[in-house]
């Protein structure tokens, strides 16, 4: 039932793109979108985001627009600040009910987002992301990093999915909106939308991928470490961010009980067997390990306050709630009170 009034809800769908050094893929894009979403049932718009481009990306996107308003627009940012604020930027700027993201190189197929807007509308979902997999890019220095990028983020995550590093992605707007990106965290998206939603409302669906024909590749082995890095950010805020103090204090107990157990022998040496301990590396760095022990336990109960601040003072909060049901919270139209509340004398 609950399928079925989704799936008849009116809709509006948001196409976000971000570009950097596009120019000769914008024209094209905008065509082939709205040659696409000809078959769309629901009102719709493509917002094209320039993030910083040197060349004349901005330009292009500014007589896409002119051929177009009344679906299309743009966020021209002040300079390049990178995939995941652009991505972001459009995100803030949509409008839709649902919202969409693709690549602007030419390589994701726009003919798809009707489908998978349909799927995700139909089952219910909260994201739906797109897998290329008969992916036409370099094996060596694109598929074979995503495929081990893909598994270990997999992982670490234990978010189940073929393709991580696919733009190609549909969302339902209102979920969507509970995180935000930073940094270089488009790749996570699924993983932090597995934070806000129940992962089993995530599905993936194959998508067609198309070689580059204008353009360069922004993307190369480099990338590797920022996703090391990331992946490292992503694993403990998804795990700890409620309670930061359980990741130190783990680090420090254990520290501390390793240092704790060698002063312990060694003084059992130097009172039960009488052998001399003060030139022995173990005592050094028994004390280091004691001394790191305690600093990682403390640095745990300063987090922990942070965080019950945060959660606390600020408008955060540690759960996320779906739906109500039975007119919980809702106005007595009465005397203006909500409902179940008591009546003050």
């Amino acid at each position: 039932m609950r399928k079925q009034e989704a799936a008849l809800e009116p809709h509006s769908l948001s196409l976000v793109v971000p570009m950097h050094d596009e120019e000769d893929n914008v024209l094209p894009l905008s065509t082939q979108v709205q040659a696409a979403m000809a078959a769309a049932p629901w009102p719709w718009q493509l917002i094209l985001v320039d993030d910083g481009s040197r060349d004349r990306t901005a330009e292009r996107i500014r007589e896409a627009v002119a051929t177009s308003p009344g679906h299309m627009a743009a966020v021209i940012l002040r300079r390049n600040f990178g995939q995941t604020a652009a991505m972001q930027a459009g995100i803030d700027a949509a409008g839709g009910s649902v919202i969409a993201t693709m690549d602007g190189d030419l390589q994701n197929n726009p003919h798809d987002i009707v489908r998978m807007v349909r799927r995700l509308l139909d089952e219910d979902l909260d994201l739906l992301v797109g897998w290329r997999r008969e992916r036409k890019d370099s094996f060596w220095l694109r598929r074979l990093p995503s495929m081990l990028a893909n598994r270990l983020i997999a992982a670490v995550t234990g978010v189940r999915l073929h393709d991580y590093g696919c733009s190609l992605k549909v969302y339902r707007a209102p979920v969507l909106r509970e995180i935000r990106l930073y940094g270089e965290m488009h790749r996570f998206i699924p993983t932090w939308m597995a934070t806000v939603t129940s992962p089993d409302r995530i599905r993936e669906e194959e998508v067609s991928h198309f070689p580059r024909i204008h353009g360069q590749s922004k993307y190369g082995l480099s990338r590797t470490f920022k996703v090391l890095l990331d992946l490292l950010s992503m694993y403990f805020f998804v795990r700890f961010r409620a309670s930061p103090g359980h990741f130190f204090g783990r680090i420090g107990l254990a520290c501390g009980f390793a240092g704790t157990a060698a002063l312990g022998w060694l003084a059992w040496l130097k009172l039960g067997e009488g052998e001399a301990i003060a030139s022995r590396p173990l005592l050094l760095l028994a004390v280091l390990l004691v001394v790191i022990g305690v600093q990682f336990v403390c640095t745990g109960i300063v987090t922990e306050v942070l965080a019950r601040t945060y959660f606390e003072v600020g408008a955060a909060r540690t759960y996320l709630v779906r739906e109500t049901l039975g007119g919980l919270g809702e106005a007595d139209p009465a005397d203006g009170r909500r409902a179940g509340e008591a009546a003050q004398p």
